[in-house]
């Protein structure tokens, strides 16, 4: 990919957008770096009801003057923005900043770390923690040690509870791991940070809470409050705020607190560095610096100055350190935060595009028939539209694209059925998209159907709620649709032995078992997997074995008796099909996901994957046209609906209604997550304990 000139936003303009800069500060001629110390100017936000009090930062510049035999004055400013401008001119020499302040001046504008805030505790740092209640679906994941369940999943959906804009802790730190480990996608331009805010409400909900300054939820108590009066699902705050704030053994507790067994957290997402105390080493020696944190580093030594150095800058001490030291590990996570790519690479440009130079793309089995120029057209579209060189590949196994993806051959991936479930919770994959049905849903039902005029059909229909058409499946002939991918087998089945219509005391469930359950529950002497190719394979065949009446019922999904017998006199109906009302269906069993998007979130990073992600979703607003009439001239060429224009030169094959067509039966890729996605066949997973062994098995 060829490289561009880099041109970085400044810091001083995202920080007018986070309403963190209240004025501006005017220029200041150029100075020399210092080559002794004979003044030091600190810059600090002045709260004029402190002057005069214990907690006067003036106190603190007397007694600094006194040990470095300086001149030592306060710089005031009025937020932390200004305080970043004030050392960027040579305004101020130091300043204590938040680590997310100082790690955006440190990349932005070259400041560097004399020190770091030390904590109580001794810290230099804190854990990043998502805090849940103890009788949330999250918190009962969290404990209850089972491999198949993932609280930071079911954080998708709740409620988030923010300590503030741009907070490391309440904000950077758990989305930059969420982002990171795919569990959220972006949504918006990923090199805008205000796409944070708009990724924040797609993940959790629109009611989440990102606080201002003085509101009720606005910092670590606010955020904590947040969660315990019932707002949010989640807080995300220090590992030690829930002991600071609602320990059980304090002498006064905030009057909302819970009990504090009622607080669980989850893993930590890190840790997130302390306040620093950042300079300008381009007005500010280094080994003047190293003196001055020497100084401050020795203050907490003695209990008259730690407790000085506590009141003006609510710090009991701080520890002499560097900027890679303090900072380093904090970029790993931050990176993934949308608009943080530019401190790291030279791709600035208003069209994001990805930071591969070539994206690899898999096709399995479910694609297999489909002709090669229909991938090409998909190819041209990508490539045309990322400016990155695309590969198109195609693999007869599910399991081949799993260990591609996982080892880093194959950047993107569509797959479904259980080996969309596999790359999830056996390869660590993550889902960004999925491929819509016909209905525009991503999933489909499996349910049963019979005929009318059926015993189980007259059980359905008449209303007496001592009659159970589930219960009179017992004994039955099924129409199975097969066993080479039995998603459908373990759903229904799953469905039978969750409400106890069919008992099973197995500790560890093996393809062989699954059979015999079936067995055991319909009538063993009928009970047929059609193979491949067989009349009665797939959805279909089960659907032309139970019209045949070969067997009592089928077991397919909701939409298939529409989709092949419901198309009334237009002729589009199997030969085979009954009249539409001779089909009955009963209950549904749960959900069968479609075809996902998966990419492994350890090789593609936060960049090229939104890239990929927002040009796969703009397929669903370009449609084929044909002699379309408007304002007395007709058109005929591929609509943009984003752009209002229709292509009347390209080929019709190349426009994005027919590409989803051709390749993928369907209206759309619309965005979704490994949770929103898959969960609830992980669920139905969970009945069978162990038959997650079998998987890479049975999806070769």
């Amino acid at each position: 990919m060829q490289s561009v000139t880099r041109a970085v936003p400044t810091l001083l303009s995202i920080l007018i957008i986070l309403s963190l800069l209240s004025g501006c500060i005017g220029n200041s001629e150029d100075t020399e770096n210092q080559d002794s110390l004979e003044t030091l100017s600190v810059a600090a936000e002045i709260n004029p009801e402190l002057i005069g009090t214990e907690q006067d930062p003036n106190l603190l510049a007397i007694f600094l003057s006194e040990e470095l035999d300086a001149d030592v004055t306060i710089y005031p400013v009025q937020s932390e923005g200004a305080m970043i401008e004030a050392l960027r001119f040579g305004h101020a020499d130091i300043a204590l900043m938040s680590s997310s302040s100082a790690w955006m001046s440190w990349n932005e504008y070259g400041f560097e770390v004399l020190g770091a805030d030390e904590k109580s505790d001794g810290r230099t740092y804190y854990n990043a923690n998502a805090w849940v209640r103890s009788d949330s679906e999250m918190a009962l994941a969290h404990l209850d040690n089972d491999p198949l369940t993932d609280p930071f999943s079911l954080l998708g959906g709740k409620t988030s509870c923010h300590t503030g804009w741009l907070d490391s802790v309440g904000m950077m730190m758990p989305m930059g791991f969420l982002l990171g480990l795919g569990y959220a996608n972006i949504v918006g331009d990923p090199n805008d940070i205000e796409s944070l805010r708009t990724t924040i409400h797609s993940f959790f909900n629109e009611n989440s809470s990102i606080p201002e300054s003085g509101s009720p939820y606005y910092g670590f108590s606010g955020a904590l409050k947040c969660l315990s009066e019932g707002t949010g699902d989640v807080a995300f705050v220090k590992d030690t705020t829930v002991d600071a704030i609602c320990g059980d053994d304090l002498s006064s507790r905030e009057n909302w607190c819970l009990e504090r067994t009622e607080y669980v957290p989850l893993t930590s997402f890190g840790k997130s560095p302390s306040s620093a105390l950042m300079y300008n080493p381009e007005y500010l020696d280094h080994s003047i610096a190293q003196d001055i944190a020497a100084t401050l580093a020795s203050m907490s030594e003695d209990p008259d100055s730690s407790t000085l150095l506590l009141n003006t800058l609510n710090s009991p001490g701080i520890v002499a350190t560097n900027s890679q030291d303090h900072l380093g590990g904090y970029s790993a996570i931050v990176v993934n935060i949308p608009g943080m790519q530019s401190y790291f690479t030279e791709n600035d440009e208003d069209s994001p595009r990805p930071n591969l130079s070539l994206i690899r793309v898999a096709f399995g089995p479910e694609q297999m028939e489909i002709q090669d120029s229909y991938f090409d057209n998909l190819e041209n579209y990508l490539q045309n539209s990322l400016e990155v060189d695309i590969e198109i590949l195609r693999f007869e196994s599910n399991l081949a694209i799993l260990e591609n993806l996982s080892s880093g051959n194959v950047e993107f991936a569509f797959i479904g059925g259980m080996a969309a479930w596999s790359g999830w919770k056996q390869h660590n994959l993550s889902v960004m998209a999925a491929v819509q049905n016909q209905d525009e849903r991503i999933y489909s039902y499996s349910q049963a159907w019979v005929r009318s005029g059926s015993q189980i059909a007259n059980a359905q229909l008449d209303d007496d709620p001592l009659t159970d058409p589930i219960g009179l499946l017992e004994g039955s002939n099924p129409c199975l649709t097969g066993l080479l991918d039995p998603i459908e087998n373990l759903v229904s089945m799953g469905y039978l032995i969750e409400n106890g219509y069919t008992q099973h005391d197995i500790d560890s469930w093996t393809p062989q078992s699954l059979q015999d359950s079936i067995y055991s529950f319909f009538n063993s002497q009928a009970v047929n997997f059609p193979e491949a190719d067989s009349q009665y394979y797939g959805f279909a065949g089960a659907l032309r074995c139970l019209s045949e009446e070969s067997g009592d019922v089928a077991l397919i999904s909701d939409s298939i008796v529409q989709d092949i017998c419901g198309n009334g006199e237009s002729g589009g109906n199997q030969d085979w099909c009954l009249e539409r009302n001779q089909y009955v269906s009963l209950q549904i069993f749960g959900k069968i996901p479609g075809q996902s998007v998966m990419y492994n979130p350890t090789t593609v990073d936060v960049i090229s994957r939104t890239a990929v992600l927002n040009v796969l979703t703009l397929l669903n607003y370009q449609t084929f046209l044909e002699n379309f009439t408007y304002s007395g001239t007709t058109y005929t060429g591929c609509y943009d609906f984003t752009t209002h224009v229709i292509d009347e030169d390209s080929p019709r094959s190349d426009c994005g209604s027919e590409i989803l067509a051709n390749i993928f039966d369907s209206p759309g890729i619309v965005r979704t997550t490994s949770h929103g996605h898959l969960a609830s066949f992980s669920e139905t997973m969970r009945i069978f304990p162990g038959f997650s062994e079998y998987i890479e098995e049975i999806i070769q």
